[in-house]
């Protein structure tokens, strides 16, 4: 993680203590047309354009309470800065959790994580944040405070602030409080395994998921040095890609069936699966949410596709970086990979040249989770052509920040 003094021009910082006084230092900056960075744990301001004009950075931190827990109800009202880690902890007390795996739990904050959508491999069987988010409160671009969803007034000008939020990277507004729909924390938690020599030997197990009895939490095909000699998954003999692991959640008898139900799907193409030891499963599953954020590749980019083409897509990312390390979420056709070698056209060249085409043509697209040299990259380099739905983002964008002051010049928006 690249330190907070190299991504944000900031001209000072303010902690705000609640949100009359986030709302109170938004209006004068509004007035002043002073540019605002909001910052929740700091754990992805690499992620999007660097900023080139000085601002106010806007701190979060000081906005951590739980408002309203009835747990009975199997929702809770947070404010927007509270870490994951705690919101872990208020939830646990009444074995209940939000289902999201998410990279630095102590330090990344809930509003930080619906402004980047973040998610991991339990996006397979519970879905990312916009499934979660039922009621919201921010703070638009002229200081005024709007709220939707549930447990608030129901706004009337036509949005879904829950779901427009989610994923705006703070350019529409600085989140302040939000209501989640929680769940039940299973009982029980297993991995089945399966090493694989190839990428067509990959696609067997992964295409046999499709008509899979089980119902699996996560669906992962995982290569590359960083998962050669894994403490759950052992190491990879030489002439082995990688492995597909596929995790199972639920009760005892639940997780039992479903990874005999596997064990016997695979064996009958095959493949040689193994149970990952009970001990060695909530590490791994800490491993797979950290892996976009760990390591010293120079370049991180997520790639979201039809999933019956991440293999392909695969195929071409070694093609181009031999050692590089990828976790796919297989089962949903997102690719997570960590390059280190770009070729002899560079940076500029290996995304808008040959990855941003290639995704295209396994119907997605690619973004850039983070770079080393972050002012080196273009808008068209980090997002990728946002196609006919930019001229509506940018409309959007005007009505709730009319002076282009929230996060200014960092998500796919042009100007």
């Amino acid at each position: 993680m690249i330190a907070l003094t190299e991504l944000l021009p900031l001209s000072d910082t303010l902690t705000p203590a609640d949100q009359a006084e986030l709302t109170q230092i938004v209006r004068e900056a509004y007035v002043d047309a002073t540019p605002i960075y909001p910052i929740g744990g700091g754990t992805s301001l690499d992620f999007g354009l660097a900023p080139r004009d000085a601002g106010l950075g806007l701190a979060m931190r000081g906005l951590k309470r739980v408002i309203d827990y009835p747990a009975r109800d199997m929702t809770i009202t947070v404010e927007a800065g509270i870490t994951i880690d705690a919101l872990a902890a208020s939830l646990a007390k009444e074995r209940q959790w939000l289902p999201i795996d998410l990279p630095n739990a102590h330090q990344a904050t809930l509003g930080g994580v619906i402004a980047t959508n973040t998610y991991g491999a339990r996006r397979y069987g519970n879905g990312t944040m916009r499934d979660y988010v039922i009621g919201i409160a921010a703070v638009d671009g002229r200081g005024s405070m709007f709220h939707g969803g549930g447990r608030v007034v129901k706004n009337v000008a036509g949005y879904d602030f829950c779901k427009l939020l989610t994923g705006s990277l703070g350019t529409l507004g600085v989140i302040t409080q939000v209501t989640l729909k929680v769940k039940p924390r299973p009982e029980c938690s297993r991995f089945v395994a399966c090493r694989v020599r190839n990428l067509q030997a990959a696609d067997r197990l992964l295409e046999s998921m499709v008509t899979t009895r089980t119902m699996p939490a996560a669906v992962e095909l995982l290569i590359g040095p960083a998962w050669q000699n894994d403490a759950a998954l052992g190491q990879l003999p030489a002439g082995e890609i990688g492995v597909v692991v596929v995790g199972f959640e639920g009760t005892e008898p639940e997780v039992a069936w479903m990874v005999s139900t596997l064990f016997n799907q695979w064996h009958r193409l095959g493949g040689n699966p193994v149970a990952v030891p009970d001990d060695q499963t909530e590490g791994l599953w800490t491993r797979l949410a950290q892996f976009p954020v760990e390591g010293s590749a120079a370049l991180v980019i997520k790639a979201s596709l039809r999933p019956s083409r991440t293999q392909n897509f695969i195929a071409g990312i070694l093609q181009i970086d031999p050692s590089c390390d990828i976790q796919s979420h297989a089962g949903n056709g997102n690719v997570i990979a960590r390059l280190s070698q770009f070729g002899s056209g560079g940076i500029s060249n290996l995304l808008v040249g040959a990855l941003q085409p290639a995704a295209v043509e396994h119907d997605g697209k690619v973004i850039v989770l983070s770079y080393n040299q972050p002012s080196e990259l273009t808008r068209q380099a980090v997002w990728g052509s946002t196609g006919d739905a930019g001229s509506i983002m940018e409309e959007i964008k005007r009505r709730f920040d009319p002076k282009n002051l929230l996060n200014r010049g960092r998500f796919a928006y042009a100007g």
